[in-house]
C-alpha cells in the first residue's frame, strides 16, 4: 500500500536536521525535541539580525521565515483541528439532547401522535386482531391505487431528505417499494388557509429515520402512482404514502452487509476508489484539478446521510444507478443469512425447490412412490474411505453415502419403482467449488423388465422435461440470476446423444488431450475434471448441446453392485449424464444375483456379513433393475453457471466447516465471566478470594482487572490507562478497549471475553461506533488471530502483519545456551546486584515504592526524541494481579524493577516494565528479567509461557484482502522506517531472552486507512519527552 510513503518520507525528512530545504510539513508524524530547540535558537537569530549582514544571514533570514510560516500554519491548524472537535462535541451533544426529546414524547406525548410510530412489544400475541396484511406479490398495483396497505417488510435502505421528510424503500423477500414519510403540523397549528393532512411529527420522523437497514416494520400506507419513475426499487410506478411505521423488532448486532448494499455495490468500482485513495497519498495532498471527489465507501452514509439540494424535486430521489455486481462470495457465505435475503438467493432456492417440484411431479406420472430412508447405517455403502463414522450407543455406524442400499431393498420388496429426495454424506477431503461434504441427493430406483435403458429413457425424459419447466415457470428469477451471474441458456436436443466411455476418450485422443501428466487419457481410468469439461466442449462443438449421456463406464471406478457389461466385463452397464460439461448424475444397472453380489463385495474388499440386511433382500429374491443419483446443489449451480456449488447451498458444508475449538482452561475469577455474567447465576455467592457478593455486586459488570486476568492478552492491561475508553457489552460485561485520536477510533487488543463470543462482541462494537458517532473511522491494531480472522471473512476488512507478541517459556534460561547474556549476569553479581521478589501477599513497601518512582524519573529524564508506546509507566495500578521484582546494589540503592501482570491462563504473565535505571552496572536489567522468568514458574507452576508485549518484526507480511503490489509497496515502506527508527532494536534484546514470535495484526475497512490512519496510529503511539 503506497500510502504509506508519504507520511513517513515526512517522518524521514524531519529527522534530517542538516538539510535547510526539507519540506517540514506540518501534518507530519513525529519530530524530536533536539529538532525543536534548534528551530527555537535559529528563530530568535533571524529575528535579532535582520537583513544586515550579507549573504549569510540572508539566507538565515530566508530560512526563519520559512520556519515563521510553518508555526503559524501549524498553530492554525491545531486552532482549525479544536474547533472541528468542539464542534463535533457540540453536535453530538445535541443530537443525543433530542434523541433524548424524542425518547420523551414517545413516551408522554399526545397518543394521537405517538400511536403511529411506537414499537410493538416483544410478544405480540396478547390478542389477535386478525388484520388482514397484504403480500406485495399477491398486489394489483393498478387496481389498489388509492387503497390503504397494512404488511410487515425490511426496510430496505432508508434516505433523510430533510427534517420532514424521509424516503424509504420496503422490501418483501424479492419485491421492494419506495415509502414517502412526511411530517405535517398539528391541526391546531395549521393556519387559514394552509394545506396541511395528517398528523405525522416530526418526532416520528426523526425516531423512524434512525431505523437501520433490516429492521422489520409494520406499515400502514397509501398506495398511490408515483411522480417519476422509481429505478431503485421493483414496483417503478407506485409508491406508498406512510401513515404509520410500527418497529417488530430491534437489530442487536451489527450487520456486516445489507441486502441494499448486496445488490448495489460495484466491487471493482470500489478496488479503484481505493487504489486511487492509496496513490494520491504519494503525491501532494491538493486535489488534482480534473479528478472528480472521491465517494465515500461507507454505504450505510450514502443511503442515509446525504442529502440532496432539491429535496421534493423528484420521487426518484433514492434512485441510484443499479450496479449488478454482489459481494464477494467468502463475504457472502460467512454471513449466510443476510446473503439468503437477497434477490439472487432467493431465487437460486425459488429455482431449486421448483426442480425437486418438477422431480417429484414427472416421476409421480411414471408410476414411482417417493420413500424416506434412513441415514444410519452399519456399514460403508460404497467405499469405507469416503464415510462418516458416529459413536451409535458404544457401537461403530455410519452416516449412509446415499440410499442406494435402501432403494434396492425396496425393489426387492416390490415397491417397483421409488424416488426420494434427502441428505447424502461424502467424507471427501475436496476444497472445491464443485464438492460438498453434505449435500441433497434426487434418488430413484425401478424394476426392468429387459433392459437397463428402460431407466436411461426415463431419466432422459425427466431431464428435459425439468428443463423446459424451469424455463416457463422461473424466467423471471432466471433474468435476476443473470444480472449477476451471466450464462447462457442450456441447449439440448429431442434426441440426447449417447456416447460410449471408450468413444468419449477417443474423442480426447483425437483432440489432442492430455492429462496432467502428459499421459492420454485411458478408457479404464476415470476422467478428471478438466477432461470431463473438455470433452463436453467438443461435445458442444459437434452436436450443438449442453447436455448428452456417456455409457458404458470401465468396472473399476465403478461401486461394487454395478452390473458388468455382458460383452466385455471390464466395463459396466452405468452412465453419467453431463451438462455444460460437468457430471450431474452417476446411474446404472445394479447386480440383483445374491451370489455374484457377495463374490463381487469380496472383490472390492467389503465383508458381507457387515450388510446382511442388504443381503438378505436378494437372498429372497430380487428383480433386475437399474437408478440413478443427482446433486441437487451440483444440478442447481451448474444449471445457473454460479461458478460455485455453495451458493445453492442452504448452509454449506465442506472439509472446513465445523473448525476445531481450543480447549477451555478454567477461569482465574468465575464470578467475572461472561458467558455466564454474574447476573444471570444463582451459584456464585463469593469471589475467589473468598469476599461474600452482593446483590449489588451482582448487578454491577465485572471489573476490569478480573476480565483482564481471565481472558487478557498483553495489550489488554493498556486499558486500565486513564487515555483508553473502554466498550462493554450490555448483556455479557465483555469489553473491548480504544483510543478515538482525530476522527479515528482505534481498538486495541482483543475482546475480553470468550473467544466464542468474539463474533457477537466485535459486531456490537462496530454497531456501537457507528451508532454513537457515524463520523468515527474504525481501525484495529494488535489483533490476534480469531478476530483478524473474523474482521478480514465477514466484513472484508484489510489486514497486515508488522508486529508480534513476544513470548518465552519462563522455564527455559537463555543464560545457558548464549555466552553474552551470561557474560553480563556475572558481572550484574559481581558489581554486587541483588535481585529481590516482593512476595505476592504483600504490599509493597512505601520506601520501595519512593526509590522506584525516583528511578523511573531519573530513567525519563535520560529519554529522548520520540518514544513509541501503547501504555503509560503506572506501576503500582491492579497491584492484586502484579509481581514487583526489583534489583538493589550493596549501598540499597534500586537499579531497575521488572513488573509482571497477569493475564489470562492460557497466556500466563506480561513482562509489562521491565526499566533499568541510570547509572546501573551491565548486566542489572537481564539479570532481574532472568530472575523474575524463574520465581514466577516457581510460585505459578501453571504458568506456560510470559509476554514481553508487542513488538516490531523485522518485516511486514500481509494479510486479507491486499494486493500483491499493495504488500509490495508497504514492505518496502516498512523497511525504510524500520531502519530509520531502530524498531526492532527491542526485539532483539528480547529474542536474547528466548523469545519466539506469534504475529498480531493491524486490521481495517476498505478505504479506512490512508494517511489519515496512519497518522492517528502514530499520534496516539507518540510520547515526546
Amino acid at each position: 500500500m503506497s500510502f504509506l510513503k508519504k507520511p513517513f518520507r515526512k517522518i524521514k525528512d524531519l529527522s534530517s536536521s542538516n538539510n535547510p530545504s526539507s519540506n517540514n510539513s506540518s501534518d507530519s508524524v513525529t519530530g524530536t525535541s533536539a529538532s525543536t530547540t534548534s528551530t527555537n535558537v535559529a528563530t530568535g537569530n533571524g529575528i535579532s539580525n535582520g537583513t544586515s549582514n550579507g549573504k549569510a544571514l540572508s539566507l538565515n533570514g530566508n530560512s526563519t521565515s520559512k520556519r515563521q510560516s510553518q508555526e503559524i500554519i501549524s498553530a492554525d491548524r491545531q486552532r482549525r483541528s479544536m474547533d472541528k472537535a468542539r464542534t463535533k462535541a457540540e453536535n453530538k451533544k445535541r443530537q443525543s439532547m433530542a434523541r433524548i426529546k424524542d425518547e420523551k414524547f414517545l413516551e408522554e406525548g399526545p397518543p394521537d401522535l405517538t400511536k403511529l410510530y411506537r414499537p410493538y412489544s416483544m410478544n405480540m400475541s396478547k390478542r389477535w386482531n386478525h388484520e388482514h396484511r397484504v403480500l406485495f406479490k399477491d398486489i394489483d398495483w393498478e387496481k389498489s391505487e388509492g387503497n390503504i396497505l397494512s404488511f410487515r417488510a425490511r426496510i430496505h435502505t432508508l434516505r433523510r431528505m430533510s427534517a420532514k421528510l424521509v424516503f424509504i424503500v420496503f422490501r418483501q423477500q424479492t419485491i421492494t417499494i419506495q415509502g414517502v414519510l412526511q411530517s405535517f403540523k398539528p391541526h391546531d397549528q395549521v393556519k387559514n388557509g394552509e394545506s396541511n393532512v395528517g398528523t405525522i411529527s416530526e418526532q416520528m420522523v426523526r425516531s423512524v429515520e434512525h431505523y437501520p437497514s433490516e429492521t422489520i416494520v409494520v406499515v400502514y400506507a397509501k398506495l398511490r402512482k408515483s411522480q417519476k419513475r422509481v429505478k431503485n426499487a421493483t414496483v417503478h410506478d407506485y409508491e406508498l404514502e406512510v401513515y404509520e411505521v410500527h418497529k417488530v423488532g430491534d437489530l442487536t448486532e451489527n450487520v456486516p452487509f445489507t441486502v441494499y448494499d448486496a445488490e448495489n455495490i460495484n466491487r471493482d468500482k470500489e478496488d479503484v476508489d481505493d487504489e486511487d485513495d492509496e496513490n494520491s497519498l504519494l503525491s501532494d495532498e491538493s486535489p488534482k484539478p480534473n479528478r472528480p471527489p472521491r465517494q465515500s465507501q461507507d454505504f450505510s452514509r450514502i443511503s442515509l446521510d446525504k442529502v440532496i439540494g432539491d429535496k421534493l424535486a423528484s420521487r426518484s430521489s433514492m434512485d441510484v444507478s443499479r450496479q449488478h455486481r454482489s459481494l464477494p462470495q467468502r463475504v457472502r457465505l460467512n454471513n449466510r443469512i443476510v446473503d439468503l435475503r437477497t434477490a439472487p438467493s432467493q431465487a437460486i432456492f425459488r429455482i431449486q425447490s421448483g426442480i425437486c417440484s418438477l422431480f417429484r411431479s414427472y416421476l409421480d406420472t411414471q408410476g414411482f412412490i417417493e420413500i424416506h430412508t434412513p441415514k444410519l447405517q452399519g456399514g460403508a455403502t460404497e467405499s469405507g474411505a469416503t464415510v462418516f463414522e458416529v459413536n451409535y450407543f458404544g457401537r461403530p455406524a455410519f452416516l449412509a453415502q446415499s440410499p442406494q442400499l435402501a432403494k434396492q431393498m425396496c425393489i426387492a420388496a416390490d415397491f417397483e419403482r421409488v424416488y426420494e429426495i434427502g441428505a447424502v454424506f461424502r467424507a471427501e477431503d475436496s476444497n472445491t467449488p464443485r464438492h460438498m461434504t453434505e449435500y441433497t441427493g434426487l434418488d430413484l430406483e425401478m424394476a426392468l423388465e429387459e433392459h437397463y435403458y428402460e431407466a436411461l429413457n426415463i431419466i432422459d425424459g425427466m431431464f428435459k422435461n425439468l428443463w423446459q419447466g424451469i424455463y416457463d415457470r422461473y424466467s423471471k428469477e432466471i433474468d435476476v440470476i443473470s444480472h449477476y451471474y451471466p450464462h447462457e441458456k442450456v441447449k439440448w436436443l429431442d434426441v440426447t446423444p449417447r456416447l460410449s466411455f471408450s468413444e468419449g476418450v477417443q474423442m480426447l485422443k483425437d483432440s489432442g488431450w492430455v492429462e496432467e501428466n502428459g499421459k492420454p487419457p485411458s478408457e479404464l481410468e476415470d476422467l478428471s475434471t478438466r477432461a470431463e469439461i473438455r470433452l463436453g466442449a467438443l461435445v458442444k462443438e459437434k452436436y450443438d448441446t449442453d447436455y448428452y449421456i456417456l455409457d458404458k463406464f470401465p468396472a473399476s471406478v465403478r461401486p461394487f453392485y454395478a452390473m458388468p457389461d455382458p460383452t466385455d466385463e471390464r466395463f459396466t452397464n452405468s452412465f453419467d449424464i453431463f451438462m455444460r460439461g460437468q457430471e450431474i448424475l452417476t446411474g446404472g444397472q445394479r447386480i440383483h444375483d445374491a451370489k455374484f453380489l457377495e463374490k463381487r463385495m469380496k472383490q472390492k474388499g467389503i465383508k458381507p456379513d457387515s450388510m446382511t440386511e442388504y443381503l438378505e433382500g436378494f437372498r429372497w429374491g430380487a428383480p433386475p433393475h437399474a437408478g440413478c443419483g443427482i446433486g441437487l446443489e451440483r444440478l442447481t449451480y451448474l444449471f445457473l453457471n454460479l461458478g460455485n456449488i455453495r451458493l445453492a447451498s442452504l448452509f454449506a458444508r465442506d472439509p472446513k466447516s465445523f473448525p476445531a475449538k481450543p480447549p477451555t482452561l478454567a477461569l482465574r475469577h468465575d464470578e467475572a465471566s461472561t458467558t455466564n455474567p454474574p447476573w444471570e447465576r444463582d451459584d456464585v455467592e463469593e469471589t475467589t478470594t473468598g469476599e461474600r457478593l452482593s446483590e449489588d455486586d451482582k448487578k454491577q459488570l465485572q471489573p476490569l482487572e478480573k476480565l483482564i486476568a481471565n481472558y487478557g492478552d498483553a495489550a489488554n492491561t493498556s486499558w486500565l490507562d486513564k487515555r483508553y475508553q473502554v466498550y462493554r457489552h450490555p448483556s455479557t460485561g465483555a469489553a473491548q478497549g480504544y483510543i478515538i485520536y482525530n476522527n479515528y477510533a482505534i481498538a486495541i487488543g482483543d475482546p475480553l471475553c470468550a473467544k466464542s463470543q468474539y463474533p457477537q462482541i466485535i459486531s456490537a462494537y462496530l454497531q456501537f461506533l457507528k451508532d454513537s458517532n457515524k463520523d468515527l473511522k474504525p481501525l484495529w491494531m494488535i489483533a490476534g488471530k480469531e478476530v483478524e480472522e473474523y474482521l478480514g471473512e465477514k466484513f472484508l476488512w484489510r489486514t497486515l502483519a508488522c508486529i508480534s507478541e513476544e513470548r518465552a517459556n519462563p522455564r527455559d534460561n537463555p543464560a545457558l545456551k548464549d555466552s553474552v547474556l551470561a557474560r553480563k549476569v556475572r558481572h550484574a553479581e559481581k558489581e554486587g546486584i541483588k535481585n529481590n521478589e516482593i512476595p505476592s501477599n504483600e504490599a509493597v513497601p512505601e520506601e520501595i515504592k519512593a526509590k522506584i518512582d525516583e528511578g523511573i524519573q531519573n530513567w525519563q529524564k535520560g529519554r529522548k526524541g520520540t518514544q513509541v508506546h501503547l501504555t503509560q509507566i503506572r506501576p503500582w495500578i491492579d497491584q492484586e494481579h502484579r509481581r514487583y521484582y526489583y534489583a538493589s546494589g550493596p549501598n540499597s540503592s534500586i537499579h531497575a524493577i521488572v513488573v509482571l501482570h497477569q493475564l489470562s491462563p492460557k497466556n500466563g504473565y506480561q513482562v509489562k516494565f521491565s526499566l533499568e535505571f541510570p547509572s546501573a552496572p551491565s548486566g542489572t536489567i537481564e539479570s532481574l528479567i532472568l530472575f523474575s522468568l524463574k520465581s514466577i514458574a516457581a510460585s505459578d507452576p501453571e504458568t506456560k509461557q510470559v509476554t514481553f508485549g508487542t513488538g516490531a518484526m523485522s518485516t511486514l507480511e500481509g494479510g486479507r484482502n491486499l494486493g500483491k503490489h499493495k504488500v509490495k509497496a508497504l514492505r518496502k515502506a516498512y523497511e525504510t522506517i524500520n531502519r530509520q527508527f531502530r524498531l526492532t532494536n527491542k526485539s532483539e534484546f528480547r529474542e536474547k531472552m528466548g523469545c519466539w514470535d506469534e504475529p498480531v495484526f493491524v486490521c481495517y475497512p476498505r478505504g479506512g486507512l490512508g494517511a489519515g490512519g496512519i497518522r492517528a496510529i502514530m499520534g496516539f503511539l507518540e510520547e515526546d519527552s
